[in-house]
């Protein structure tokens, strides 16, 4: 539900959205500690079957209601973090067995901006080993299910944090993006992911000259759009030429007619599954219904080859030095047998690649995004599948599969999503459509760096002729109540 007026008359209070959750505060119809109670039943509840969670620290949450500023955007609301962001006394595990036991010192202005907005930090989803690998099935955590069927994968590597969101036990949760990582899962998962444009959050720790920073983004999974408006006005640097408005002023002023491009071929030159092919199809003629101009457009144009060789070669490089850092002082033999598989491939591959390459991979990366940037000529929106695929059998690219195996999922998993990335592009997965066998089907839309408000605007549009909270509703009930 995202209606303010809901009452917990006859509904859970993890059917309503973070918003409608925070009202009930304010107007003092509930406690926070009301809030964390539900979310905690319900985590009791549903967590054995997907598990999402890696970590959760209750007492911690309920020390933080005390005192809480009841005015605040999302007061009281219950939230998870994805084990990838630090967050005072908190584990930080990054999905890996070498972390296990390892508790973050301090968090960063970007968690104290979620601390400031209300959230209540209940604990940590699971996420894929350092963010790696494009499913949710660490060894140190084991495989996290996808709600609409419990032997599919979640995608990755925000998957913890899409499951729970997708299945009820939170109404929003942090996330963070790489080349898909917010997007894929919200699409394989049915839920509404948003990627911002490039620096546009306040810091989450990592230093901007570190050789992905330009590509990576923190954010958040969420069931209605307004929560996610929400969370990213919360989380904005303060300086940003251009505020993002109130979630109400962008749902009340819908676009004027947009033109939007669409595509359907990637980066590969590989089209998508039937079923996302068709889930696209839908979307163009929902898009002309609401009377914007959709029209065919040539996929973005830069070496997708070249451009994927220089980001496996800088994550190979930054994944060593993580572990490098983290093993100070651990036995070789600890190493070897607390990092997977696919990490230690990375870290081999590191060590081959000739001292000049970061830089030149640097270089090509950026290359690529200012070259992707023609593909908006002539639109205000581009248009295509979020994932050329629905939910996948966990074990497809489980951490012990061969790395090629693993590095050519991840291409194609990302091969809509990474462009944005790339190019510094707000970007958004919106749950519009699920295949005939049930599965969920995200609708990926992309614009000019700083047009976030623009895409929102979008969203709340989507949302209104197609809304898509019924559905994860039934879904949550299902889980929590068997029902059928």
């Amino acid at each position: 539900m995202t209606a303010d007026t809901d009452t917990t008359d006859d509904l859970p209070l993890l059917d309503l959205d973070a918003t409608a959750q925070a009202a009930l505060v304010r107007t003092g119809r509930a406690s926070p500690n009301d809030l964390l109670d539900a979310a905690i039943a319900r985590i009791e509840r549903l967590n054995p079957q997907v598990n999402a969670l890696s970590a959760w620290d209750i007492e911690g949450a309920r020390g933080r209601a005390r005192g809480l500023d009841e005015k605040a955007p999302f007061a009281g609301v219950p939230t998870l973090l994805k084990d990838i962001l630090a967050y005072s006394g908190q584990p930080l595990g990054l999905g890996s067995r070498l972390l296990q036991g390892h508790v973050a010192p301090s968090g960063s202005p970007y968690t104290n901006a979620l601390d400031a907005s209300g959230l209540l930090v209940l604990g940590r989803t699971t996420t894929s080993e350092f963010g790696l690998v494009g499913t949710t099935e660490a060894l140190a955590t084991g495989k996290t299910r996808n709600p609409w069927n419990l032997s599919l994968s979640t995608g990755g590597s925000s998957g913890g944090a899409a499951a729970a969101v997708a299945s009820g036990m939170v109404p929003i949760a942090h996330a963070s993006d790489g080349g898909g990582s917010i997007r894929g899962p919200s699409s394989l998962c049915g839920v509404f992911g948003f990627k911002p444009s490039r620096w546009r959050i306040r810091s989450a720790g990592l230093p901007k000259d570190m050789p992905l920073a330009a590509i990576l983004s923190d954010h958040c999974i969420s069931r209605s759009v307004r929560d996610s408006a929400t969370w990213l006005r919360v989380t904005e640097v303060e300086d940003w030429a251009r505020a993002l408005p109130s979630a109400e002023e962008l749902s009340e002023h819908p676009p004027k007619k947009l033109r939007i491009g669409y595509y359907h071929i990637d980066t590969f030159g590989n089209p998508p599954d039937e079923a996302v092919q068709d889930a696209l199809q839908r979307t163009i003629e929902l898009c002309r219904a609401l009377g914007h101009a959709v029209f065919p457009v040539a996929a973005p144009d830069f070496d997708g080859l070249k451009a994927s060789h220089a980001v496996y070669d800088v994550m190979a490089a930054t994944t060593a030095g993580m572990a490098s850092f983290f093993a100070l002082g651990v036995a070789p033999d600890v190493i070897a047998t607390g990092l997977e598989p696919y990490t230690l491939a990375l870290i081999e591959h590191a060590r081959d690649l000739p001292p000049a390459r970061i830089a030149e991979a640097v270089a090509e990366i950026a290359f690529a995004g200012e070259t992707a940037q023609a593909a908006l000529n002539g639109v205000d929106v581009l248009l295509c599948p979020t994932i050329p695929f629905t939910a996948f059998p966990l074990g497809t690219v489980s951490p012990d599969c061969p790395p090629e195996t693993i590095r050519r999922h991840f291409e194609r998993s990302a091969a809509f999503t990474a462009t944005a990335s790339l190019a510094g592009w707000p970007a958004m997965s919106v749950p519009l459509h699920r295949s005939v066998q049930g599965l969920p089907a995200g609708s990926h839309f992309a614009a000019r760096p700083g047009d976030d408000a623009l895409l929102f605007r979008l969203a709340f549009q989507l949302e209104r002729a197609a809304p898509w909270t019924s559905d994860l509703l039934c879904l949550s009930r299902k889980l929590t109540f068997n029902e059928p």
